[in-house]
């Protein structure tokens, strides 16, 4: 009985969401063309509320409803002009006749803090609908980016993970925890401070907003790129239910659920579930397992509350659970460096009788000794407040998130007992305010004016670990002569040594901006915007050595200790530094944007923009005393300065194309660098003097009655104007001068940026038939092909002519049937020519030569079953 009683109150709220009965009164009525052609699947809506009916092939439909006469249907379907139809008699049969229309649907964004076109937004934006990202499989960004060319996304884990938009936004590489992203994303209006974030599966997405360029102005948090601006599904006072089933190869399994409605008279609520699992795509032979495998489990709860038609608040909970089998990257290469033959990492794994077993990254095995883990925890609450007021909304966004990681990494990618241990340990707690306005102040003039302030607490947990193992000796050996013959004697000197770190950073950032919109004529608007930005941070780090040999243990007189513990310190020696810091300015844009005619829209901006100082906390180069660079501890804020043209048509009713020209120059561009330096093996920051990306962007849309294209185009020119003291690239690590001195900075002025590729694109589209049963239920059956093609680029911030990634093409597809109400099925294809290509290289700590690399996914197949009562 006790469990009955538990499962009564278990099953209550869904009986609440999917139950509420009233009296009905039925009306029929039929859905034609002018030559009196039944429509099938036409969407019959009764104004006002949410009840929507669906015709039959024979383009008849019936209602039922409480509604009293007289009322009014709104009419519509795909390739039809929308029609309303008012009822006075419900006891007549409605005839409706819908006119032709090869117009494209308007998409709304709220980008601007108000509904409006994307045409009509002078900014460079695509919008990507929710139902299109769930039937083309991008179900997290990773995915996202083959839609949107001018978005890179590179992720050896969600740690090491970056999101950057015309090539800038986050560093390339291992990410360093000291320095913020500049591509924005938000999500139901909350900011997402971690990177982490952007590798969690989408849970019911309503659509993606990506911006292009600074949107400092419009906001909370200064983005110095672009913005990823993510709005849910939101509840409904109307019951409805969705769920999806996917399963393809490699043991892929997917699955979705929703479901919303009516709680009480003023509340709603929706739950959402998404699970991901699959096999690993890569062997591990050394432990017989597959790894990078998908688990990822996600819970978005929403709770709307509607106390007047001026108001309403919404609460958002969710959490996500990532329990993949790593994120291993294969055996990339070997570059030879300019060290000795005795330094070369051939030469070194031959004295340790080591064999690479697997020099084809595509064999997609490998044998690495270090066990695997990437525990990814994130979530959070927010509660969100918009309430009309005058001639505008105020809006307050209150939310806390947290995020919490807990990895373990093979970092020399070989079998070898080297760098055995790399484990990152962090965790995060974020808070974070933001109160806007947004409204008309006079006929002319209309404007946002926000206030934001975000916490972050980012620390170790409790510490970050890095050991080395039995065959490190062999890496850290200079020669086989003087003090390095010590090393071959006591092998065992540095078995088991390493680091633990704790380090903290707590920042403050808080802002005050504006955006304006001043109406000069119907034609010409002036669109001026001003930001404050105010930015700390509380900076503690602290590493201390641990392991391998002692004294005592080894038995050597002091002298022979002296040298022994120098050598163990030349691998990994003590750091601590503590500081505070804090930076304010004024970024702004100005906008002109001339509105041609309802078909041409055209804009000028000039914008100016701010990421905050960057604080190393992943350990610092040493000097010829041994002591830590701790002038190196900060890195200068980065200023960017964008200047932007563009033109959004509509050469027809169904079709539109939209061209921009951009050039966004940055002083004191923040980088990660690599050092040959053990105890930065993660690289450290720096600052670049100054670095220019310039290009074009061109996109387009065209529908008819059964077909869609979509297609976009990127050129991308990105380059260093000036950094005359980079780091060396890892062929050259070894350099040394005419007086024999090493070198260990070079100028690479006037040379590419990493993870740009000059040329990157997408096409696709989709062929739909007039209408089709399948097992007696009407709906169409689809066709979508889709591409995506990149030409090659820099895996290196210092470019280097070995770690350069070539161009590549991918193909996507997908077979199915819609029904306009109740299942939808298809099969799928993604990257359907098995397409061989690596997404990133990166070195492995030491500068040995060798070097990882993180391979694209091989072809995936499968079917979907998707079913909804709506």
């Amino acid at each position: 009985m006790k469990f009955q009683s538990k499962t009564k109150i278990a099953f209550a709220p869904l009986l609440c969401l999917a139950m509420h009965s009233f009296a009905q009164q039925t009306i029929t009525g039929n859905v034609q063309t002018r030559d009196k052609s039944p429509i099938n699947a036409a969407s019959v809506t009764i104004k006002g509320t949410d009840k929507t009916f669906i015709t039959d092939s024979l383009g008849n439909f019936t209602i039922t409803t409480p509604v009293s006469t007289p009322f009014t249907l709104q009419v519509s379907s795909v390739g039809y002009i929308k029609k309303e139809w008012e009822v006075k008699d419900i006891h007549k049969p409605i005839d409706i006749t819908l006119d032709l229309n090869d117009n494209l649907y308007e998409v709304v964004i709220t980008s601007r803090r108000r509904s409006e076109t994307a045409q009509s937004v002078p900014i460079p934006i695509t919008v990507i609908g929710g139902a299109h990202a769930a039937d083309a499989g991008a179900f997290n960004v990773e995915r996202l980016k083959e839609l949107v060319p001018s978005v890179q996304f590179y992720s050896s884990t969600p740690r090491n993970t970056t999101l950057n938009i015309r090539g800038l936004g986050s560093v390339f590489g291992l990410t360093n925890d000291g320095i913020d992203p500049g591509v924005g994303f938000y999500v139901d209006g909350v900011y997402y401070a971690r990177p982490a974030a952007t590798c969690i599966d989408f849970i019911d997405i309503d659509r993606i907003e990506v911006l292009r360029g600074p949107q400092g102005t419009l906001f909370g948090k200064n983005t110095t790129a672009g913005a990823f601006n993510i709005t849910s599904k939101a509840p409904t006072f109307t019951p409805d239910a969705k769920v999806e089933v996917s399963y393809g190869n490699y043991n892929f399994v997917q699955a979705k659920a929703t479901v919303s409605g009516r709680l009480a008279n003023k509340l709603a609520g929706r739950i959402s579930f998404s699970g991901t699992q699959r096999n690993g795509t890569i062997l591990n032979t050394a432990t017989e397992t597959p790894v990078n495998t998908l688990n990822n489990l996600g819970v978005r709860g929403q709770l709307l509350y509607t106390p007047s038609t001026k108001t309403k608040i919404t609460l958002i909970g969710d959490a996500t659970r990532q329990r993949p089998n790593g994120y291993a990257l294969v055996f990339g290469g070997v570059v030879p460096t300019l060290r000795s033959s005795f330094r070369q990492f051939n030469s070194i794994i031959k004295d340790l009788g080591y064999t690479v077993p697997y020099t084809n990254p595509f064999d997609r095995k490998i044998d690495q000794n270090t066990p695997a883990r990437a525990d990814n925890n994130l979530g959070g609450l927010s509660v969100n407040v918009d309430s009309k007021i005058g001639f505008g909304t105020l809006t307050s966004t209150t939310a806390w998130r947290y995020w919490k990681w807990n990895p373990s990494n093979d970092r020399d990618y070989t079998g070898l007992d080297a760098l055995s241990k790399s484990q990152g340990n962090s965790k995060h707690h974020q808070w974070s305010q933001e109160l806007r306005y947004a409204g008309n102040i006079s006929d002319k003039v209309s404007g946002v004016l926000g206030v934001f302030y975000l916490g972050q607490n980012l620390e170790s947990d409790p510490v970050q670990t890095e050991e080395v193992g039995a065959d490190y000796w062999r890496f850290a050996q200079q020669s086989a002569t003087g003090n390095g013959a010590y090393w071959s004697e006591y092998k065992d000197l540095v078995d088991g040594y390493g680091i633990k770190t704790y380090n903290r950073i707590k920042s403050v950032s808080a802002a005050i901006f504006t955006n304006i919109d001043w109406k000069v004529t119907n034609n010409f608007h002036i669109q001026p915007g001003v930001r404050y930005n105010y930015d700390s941070k509380n900076v503690v780090y602290s590493r201390t050595t641990y392991g391998g040999q002692t004294q005592a243990e080894l038995g050597v007189s002091d002298a022979v200790w002296s040298i022994l513990d120098s050598m163990k310190q030349s691998v990994y020696s003590n750091q601590a530094f503590a500081f505070k810091a804090h930076e304010s300015n004024f970024s702004g844009q100005i906008t002109a944007n001339y509105i041609v005619n309802n078909k041409i829209n055209a804009y000028a901006t000039f914008a100016t923009s701010y990421k905050p100082l960057g604080v190393n906390v992943g350990g610092l180069p040493t000097g010829s005393d041994g002591q830590p660079l701790t002038d190196l501890a900060k890195v200068k804020p980065e200023k960017v300065y964008n200047y932007e043209i563009g033109v959004k048509t509509s050469p027809t009713g169904n079709s539109t194309l939209n061209i921009s020209l951009f050039n966004t120059d940055i002083k004191d561009y923040q980088t990660n660098v690599q050092s040959p330096e053990l105890g930065v093996n993660r690289g450290y920051l720096a600052n670049a003097e100054k670095v220019r990306v310039r290009g074009a962007e061109l996109e387009g849309n065209a529908r008819f009655q059964n077909v869609t294209f979509f297609g976009a185009l990127s050129y991308t020119d990105g380059k260093y104007v000036k950094f005359d003291n980079a780091p060396l690239p890892l062929e050259e690590t070894g350099l040394k001068d005419a007086a024999g001195n090493s070198v260990y900075y070079t100028d690479i002025s006037g040379q590419r940026l990493p993870g740009i590729s000059k040329w990157s694109g997408s096409l696709g589209g989709e062929l739909t038939t007039n209408g089709g049963q399948l097992f007696g239920t009407e709906g169409k059956f689809f066709l979508a092909i889709e591409s995506s093609a990149r030409s090659g680029f820099s895996s290196s911030p210092t470019p280097s002519k070995y770690l350069n990634i070539a161009g590549y093409a991918l193909f996507n597809a997908r077979l199915g049937f819609r029904a306009y109400k109740g299942v939808t099925i298809f099969v799928w294809g993604r990257n359907i020519l098995n397409k061989n290509y690596f997404e990133q290289f990166l070195v492995a700590g030491g500068n040995a030569g060798q070097y990882g690399a993180v391979l694209g996914d091989p072809r995936t197949y499968g079917v979907t079953l998707r079913f909804g009562l709506n």
